[in-house]
């Protein structure tokens, strides 16, 4: 088993690199990592303005690109796959802070693992009612279930279910996103001074965006972030199939 999963890895990383040696791969990492850094400057400039979110501003430099170059969204996926494999390794890298605060998190206990449950409940719930109260189609409502878990988990569970996988990736970046803008303002009007709640809170209902957020605003943030990242998407992956 160790064996097939290392020569899996290996063939992707293989793939990768083909798709990234060509020149035209190098120009859209390289416009990419600038935009990225160019939005980044722009929001520490503006003293981390929450509008000015550098994942907003890249979203819409890249996909303005690719409109006035008539770039197919595919193509410039593939030749970009190195930044979505490095997705893997930085995901693992979240276990740094989660080994850190081991202990910490090991107290909180069934409480914990309560309260990532009902945030992974009510989030998408209350999601689910808006489309459902605007009549939206049926797989819209079934995709709409599934926004607030990491991609690949929201793609695979979204289309189990019955949803539209690449709708589900749609619900999931607009939402960590909304949820790194919204969370600061939200935990200063609701007094949320808890560093493990407010982790907890970007975790479980912003995933792997909410948790890079989290890890902004202090490290037992983001352990704790990280734990409601995990939890929530193995939860929600396992329950949603076996309830529709």
């Amino acid at each position: 088993m160790n064996h097939d999963a290392l020569q899996l890895t290996l063939n992707e990383l293989l793939e990768v690199a083909q798709n990234t040696l060509s020149l035209h791969s190098v120009i859209w990492l390289a416009i990419t990592l600038l935009i990225y850094a160019g939005a980044v400057w722009l929001f520490r400039r503006l003293n981390n303005h929450p509008l000015i979110h550098p994942l907003t501003i890249t979203a819409v430099g890249i996909a303005l690109l690719l409109t006035v170059t008539s770039t197919p969204v595919e193509q410039y996926r593939l030749d970009t796959s190195l930044l979505h494999w490095l997705l893997g390794p930085a995901t693992v890298a979240l276990a740094v802070p989660l080994f850190n605060h081991w202990q910490r998190i090991r107290q909180l206990g069934w409480p914990l693992v309560m309260s990532v449950a009902t945030g992974g409940i009510i989030a998408p719930v209350l999601a689910w009612w808006m489309v459902y109260a605007f009549d939206a189609p049926m797989a819209i409502q079934l995709t709409m279930l599934v926004k607030s878990i990491t991609s690949p988990l929201a793609m695979e569970t979204g289309a189990m279910i019955g949803g539209i996988p690449a709708l589900a990736a749609v619900f999931v970046i607009i939402t960590g996103i909304v949820g790194a803008l919204a969370a600061p303002l939200t935990y200063k009007l609701l007094n949320v001074t808890q560093p493990e709640a407010q982790g907890v809170a970007l975790g479980s209902v912003c995933h792997a965006v909410g948790t890079a957020k989290a890890l902004h605003m202090g490290e037992v943030q983001g352990a704790l972030a990280t734990v409601g990242l995990c939890l929530n998407g193995v939860m929600t992956a396992v329950v949603l199939p076996l309830l529709l």
